[in-house]
């Protein structure tokens, strides 16, 4: 009997504890359970990926813990915070496409660095060229990859419907004048451990 009532206060504990993180907003505003439209349990299920991924990252690099924010809502990842290289904000938004039950990731993350406007305004001429040739393509959907140009290094993050769609997003990147690199993580859709929903 004592260990039942135990168990039965360590269980109220954690969900009590689960539902409290999951209820605050995407800003950070608290919100109120029977104000959020998500289901308690969706909401327990937010709260645990976000623990996880929490988890992860800080065990990749203790520094994230202050220098990264992470929320989730209904499966939907959201990261901001500041990284000090390019190659650090794609392993980050990987680890985040890797937490169960993942249906997408936005990374806001920054990169350090001195700002300078003429290398900024290459870079941003370059992401909007490759953007604008995905959303042109009928062979690729655009809205499922991340683009981020630094120093005329495109990196590419998504997740490709087909090995065709693939090689035709490697193949507009290529295409742009001035780039210099392309570093691509591309998912092949049948290669993914999303959880449907």
């Amino acid at each position: 009997m004592k260990n039942k009532i135990i168990f039965f206060l360590l269980f109220f504990l954690i969900l009590s504890s689960c539902i409290g993180s999951a209820s605050q907003g995407l800003f950070g505003t608290g919100v109120s359970i029977a104000f959020d439209p998500r289901t308690v349990g969706t909401q327990i299920d937010d709260s645990i990926m976000h623990k996880s991924l929490a988890t992860r990252l800080t065990l990749l690099q203790k520094n994230y813990l202050f220098s990264l924010k992470t929320k989730v809502l209904d499966g939907r990842i959201f990261l901001t915070g500041k990284v000090d290289t390019p190659e650090e904000k794609l392993q980050i938004t990987k680890l985040a496409w890797e937490t169960k039950g993942a249906r997408s990731v936005k990374n806001d993350i920054k990169i350090k660095e001195e700002f300078n406007f003429k290398q900024s305004a290459k870079d941003f001429l370059i992401t909007s060229q490759l953007r604008a040739a995905m959303i042109l393509s009928k062979e690729i959907k655009s809205s499922n990859y991340q683009i981020d140009t630094h120093k005329k290094k495109i990196y590419i993050y998504g997740i490709a419907l087909t090995e065709e769609e693939k090689k035709e997003v490697l193949f507009e990147a290529k295409e742009i004048l001035d780039v210099e690199d392309i570093i691509a993580s591309i998912l092949l859709l049948k290669n993914l451990r999303i959880q449907k929903n």
